[in-house]
């Protein structure tokens, strides 16, 4: 009844049979299409295979080149056309596969399917992007990160497209247009690319209070992550659970690292950008590659819409979280990435990640900001990949059967069956049928306002999130903040715009203002009006969470790297006994010399440096182990890397460890003394190695030693 032909089951090799019914063999694993070049002739897209990949066809050896060379025609065309328009937003980006494991069935407040059974496990693909920069801008740039997660289920794909960050610059959607056009390089002349420290942008953001939020985010560590692997994320929104009795509650999705949330300082990050602009992408391909899968825990705040009313802020409001004081992240399942991408342009820059990819289970609420979403992801990936087909890339394609009657586009794959494109049918049999209640349903939510351009009342309140969100972070992290408004805000060239913020920042925190505006040589201006004299007072004022040290990780220094310097003499038992210690307790150790290639140690073995300090500066490493043998360090000591190193490990609150002669290192950088009393840096004789190796592995698992920073050692 469904057939498109009699003759169906007439198969040649390329046609196969008539199609298994029910079916849509598109939505198979991507093992449909991989390809192996292995004992393969070179061809042409249409199969034919190539004598001569080397010469265009020309009349004569000094001749004209011909028209006829349909393989040069073919291979230039192709080139010519292998860029696809990148992303807007989030050109940037990494993307790995792995699965997400439900904890436990959770049906009490949703029927989505990855929420179901205990155990219950769901192929994954995930992409953590910059937001700002170009596809080829460095990694380590000032800004918010995505965190972008597509679930194969088996009712559909379900993408919960988020950020690092829990809160966004708008509340509505008609305003991200000028947001993105703002933080882009200036049209005139094309810079600063990947940086927010210019003045369309703190122009646009200084008339628009209800960016203080999230700029007190970006303005933080938050925005210079050390690795995606240690990153949170989150769904920013306020999203619907509907459970099998119809019963919404609203929610909040969280990621949790179980690398914890550490970050870089400024310092290192903009050194990094130059020494290794791909610093993050490498890092998730490396672990990865290396068995060490990056893993995060889900969890969700639920509460009722009688619950939200209640609060203080308005949870349709994207600037705003819950505190989770208010309500607690209920762990629900962890996510594994474990295999790395094929091909990175057919997965990670084909993937079309869309907000508006939901399944039963999950509904949106009536964010503003999200029904802008809803739309404008799928309009643009129409545009980018090229057609209304793109979900039929595989990386896209669902692992549950597609079946309706959408035809024909750009591109299309499907070889659709039968004469009937229409619903209702009784030609094919009334097929495919609508599923009812079994299928996707809107939560049913009364609507009877009128029509209007306006906002809530609580959406008025811009600074009573930005001050809890500054007044519970550490003194570190304070000071970083305003080193980094200090920063961007040097950047400006119109004074009018920097005494807006200024103001702006006198009701976010005074102090804050006046430390940024003692920076700037300005004088702390007054407070910006408000747009709600008597806003409800906040339910909390402090929020441990809200800070970076909240989650130090449960991973140890698993995957960190770790610095070795290495010369002629160098004292090889030491290093090779704390080489042993490290590696097993799943540190990344790397030997570290003025060039690489083997060294010869006291004893007369060797050590290979796989680094050099020209192409692996300081900034590069987590921790760094200068090495014994009087030999090896006065050569160190008279080289000039050596000692930009150890400044940079220092200067970056690194952990150090000297053995034996090694501190004279720590003497020639001028910091042996400051050293003695910092408790990153540890001194012991080469014999004592194996014994300091646990309290060294101790202090890099804390990431950095941020006292340094804020209450530095004499000198």
């Amino acid at each position: 009844m469904t057939a498109s032909t009699t003759t169906e089951n007439t198969g040649t090799a390329k046609t196969g049979g008539a199609a298994p019914l029910g079916t849509n063999t598109t939505n198979e694993s991507l093992d449909r299409v991989r390809v192996d070049a292995s004992d393969q002739p070179l061809t042409t897209n249409q199969g034919v295979s190539i004598g001569d990949n080397q010469n265009t066809l020309k009349a004569g050896l000094r001749g004209p080149s011909l028209l006829e060379d349909f393989i040069l025609r073919e291979k230039i065309t192709h080139f010519d056309h292998e860029r696809i328009p990148e992303r807007i937003v989030h050109a940037s980006g990494s993307g790995a596969h792995g699965f997400f494991e439900a904890y436990d069935e959770f049906t009490r407040y949703t029927r989505a399917a990855p929420f179901s059974k205990k155990g219950k496990t769901t192929p994954v693909f995930v992409r953590f992007s910059t937001v700002a920069g170009e596809r080829g801008s460095k990694d380590t740039a000032r800004d918010a990160r995505g965190f972008a997660v597509k679930f194969y289920t088996d009712e559909g794909n379900w993408d919960l497209v988020g950020n690092n960050i829990p809160v966004f610059f708008i509340q509505d959607a008609m305003k991200f247009p000028d947001l993105v056009h703002a933080v882009k390089p200036e049209p005139h002349h094309g810079m600063p690319q990947a940086a927010s420290a210019h003045d369309t942008f703190w122009d646009f953001v200084s008339l628009m209070p209800e960016s203080t939020h999230m700029l007190m985010w970006v303005m933080s560590d938050r925005a210079i992550p050390r690795s995606f692997r240690m990153m949170q994320g989150f769904g920013v929104h306020t999203f619907r659970l509907i459970n099998e009795q119809g019963e919404s509650t609203f929610c909040k999705f969280h990621w949790k690292p179980q690398q914890g949330t550490h970050s870089l300082v400024w310092d290192e990050a903009v050194k990094i950008s130059g020494a290794d602009p791909d610093f993050h992408r490498r890092d998730l391909w490396e672990a990865i590659e290396s068995g060490e899968f990056p893993e995060w825990e889900l969890g969700l705040q639920i509460f009722t819409e009688e619950q939200a009313e209640g609060f203080s802020f308005d949870v349709l409001d994207s600037t705003k979280l819950v505190p989770e004081e208010l309500v607690p992240v209920i762990p629900v399942g962890r996510m594994v990435l474990n295999r790395n991408p094929d091909n990175f342009f057919a997965e990670t820059e084909q993937v079309a990640f869309c907000t508006a990819h939901i399944i039963p289970g999950i509904d949106f609420s009536n964010d503003p900001l999200l029904a802008g979403r809803i739309h404008s992801y799928v309009d643009t990936q129409i545009t980018r990949l090229g057609g209304p087909n793109f979900h039929e890339i595989p990386i896209n394609s669902p692992l549950a059967s597609v079946q309706n009657n959408q035809r024909d586009g750009m591109h299309r794959q499907v070889l659709n069956r039968g004469r009937v494109a229409y619903e209702p049918n009784s030609l094919a049999g009334g097929c495919p049928f609508q599923a009812g209640t079994s299928g996707f349903v809107s939560f049913p939510e009364a609507t009877t306002e009128d029509k209007v351009r306006g906002k809530p009342e609580k959406f008025a309140e811009h600074y009573a999130q930005a001050t809890l969100f500054f007044d519970s972070q550490t003194d570190v992290e304070k000071a970083h903040i305003a080193a980094a408004f200090r920063f961007e805000l040097s950047k400006v060239g119109v004074s009018a715009i920097r005494e807006r913020m200024l103001s702006s920042l006198v009701n976010v925190s005074p102090d804050l203002a006046a430390k940024v505006a003692a920076g700037l040589g300005m004088e702390v201006p007054d407070a910006m009006p408000k747009a709600m004299d008597n806003p409800q007072p906040p339910e909390i004022t402090q929020s441990p969470a809200l800070s970076l040290m909240a989650l130090p990780g449960e991973c140890g220094v698993r995957t960190r790297q770790i610095a070795v310097l290495v010369e002629d003499g160098v004292h090889h038992a030491s290093l090779a006994s704390l080489h042993s210690e490290l590696t097993d307790a799943g540190a990344v150790v790397h030997f570290v010399g003025p060039r690489v290639g083997l060294f010869v140690g006291d004893s007369g073995a060797k050590i290979e440096a796989d680094k050099s300090m020209e192409n692996a500066p300081g900034f590069l490493f987590d921790a760094l182990v200068l090495p014994d043998g009087s030999k090896a360090v006065q050569a160190l000591t008279d080289n000039g890397d050596p000692m930009e190193f150890v400044k940079d490990q220092y200067k970056h609150c690194k952990t150090i460890l000297a053995l034996g002669a090694g501190r004279k290192l720590l003497s020639a950088a001028g910091i042996e003394s400051a050293a003695q009393q910092d408790p990153g840096v540890f001194l012991a004789e080469s014999a004592d190695a194996a014994d300091i190796a646990p309290t060294f592995i101790d202090a890099v698992a804390a990431h950095r030693h941020p006292a340094r920073e804020i209450d530095p050692p004499t000198k």
